[in-house]
């Protein structure tokens, strides 16, 4: 699966496709709520590539990743979609079309795309990011979960839940066959500490559970427990620009120039912690261990990946991701 081609520029579609559907035989579809947490000596994969270019950042951490096929499958793409503010603010618009390129060429048998955002109205957000064209141009559905009937929340309440009653779901996204989640690298100036791949699940929650969630001093704790209702079968981090601090609409940005792929939100949320620290982050970032950090630890004891740092298996395609994943297992071995 790996390969030495240089990250600076865009690969062939057709050479891509028929190199990664080779490879595509790997995790099984499996339909998650909650569960044993994993076998401490069972490691996840996280694919990380480096590069500027977003086209060959989603291309080869597809090609790296090993994940379950799509074809046939209707599949659901979870962008970040809170705000419609540039990326890091939101998923970009690049990440996401050659997401939903790549899965068409797959041959999934339908691709839908949605999100609640918020504090704006989503019809808006979807507007400003130039969604529904976007929708007509590449053969997918946009859905506007603040738009959905009363009767497609479903409720859902995890055993040892936080939240006082339970929460609401999105039902498109909790009888998905086939989830992909894309989220950013930043942090979150508003009580989550960080925004990646666990916090982005809060966007499938209703809009009017929202005061309950920031008002709680168990808001991180909470945003875990939304993950435990549901499993993506891939995860695609954009990490080329990151908030290193305020968030997770703007704030200080610098460059890192990845990409991750994999399956794990812990293990994928805790690199994108180590990449914050590589980076120079706030204090909350900084002076945290990263296994401690309320999100990674509630997700790790709930069961939705691993626990510890050294469970993470790097996988890369070329000298300079390996020098920067070394550098990654120093900084989470850390903590």
């Amino acid at each position: 699966m790996c390969t030495n081609q240089k990250h600076g520029g865009g690969l062939d579609r057709r050479t891509f496709i028929k190199g990664s559907l080779v490879g595509l035989i790997g995790l099984p579809a499996l339909r998650f709520s909650g569960g044993p947490a994993m076998a401490s000596t069972q490691t996840s994969k996280v694919a990380l590539i480096k590069t500027d270019n977003r086209k060959t950042g989603v291309m080869e951490a597809l090609k790296l990743f090993d994940y379950a096929p799509v074809s046939g499958k209707q599949v659901y793409i979870k962008p970040n979609f809170n705000t419609a503010d540039p990326t890091p603010g939101s998923t970009h618009n690049d990440t996401l079309s050659e997401l939903v390129k790549a899965v068409h060429d797959q041959g999934a048998k339908k691709v839908q795309v949605g999100d609640r955002s918020g504090p704006k109205p989503t019809a808006e957000v979807l507007a400003e990011k130039g969604l529904p064209d976007m929708a007509k141009e590449l053969d997918f559905e946009l859905l506007n979960f603040s738009e959905l009937p009363k009767g497609d929340w479903m409720p859902q309440n995890p055993e040892g839940s936080h939240w006082k009653d339970g929460f609401m779901f999105a039902r498109q996204a909790l009888e998905s066959e086939y989830t992909i989640s894309t989220c950013c690298l930043k942090t979150h100036g508003f009580g989550g500490v960080f925004t990646l791949s666990l916090k982005l699940s809060v966007g499938l929650v209703p809009r009017e559970q929202m005061r309950e969630l920031h008002g709680s001093p168990h808001m991180r704790r909470m945003i875990a427990e939304i993950n435990a209702v549901y499993q993506p079968e891939l995860i695609v981090l954009d990490g080329i620009e990151a908030f290193v601090d305020k968030g997770p609409m703007d704030g200080p940005r610098k460059t890192a120039n990845v990409f991750l792929a994999g399956r794990d939100r812990v293990a994928v949320d805790a690199v994108g912690v180590a990449i914050l620290k590589e980076l120079g982050s706030n204090p909350a970032i900084m002076e945290a261990k990263i296994f401690e950090q309320e999100q990674i630890k509630r997700a790790a004891e709930l069961g939705l990946g691993i626990g510890s740092p050294d469970q993470i298996e790097f996988i890369t395609a070329d000298r300079e991701a390996r020098l920067y994943a070394d550098k990654l297992r120093s900084i989470l071995a850390e903590g």
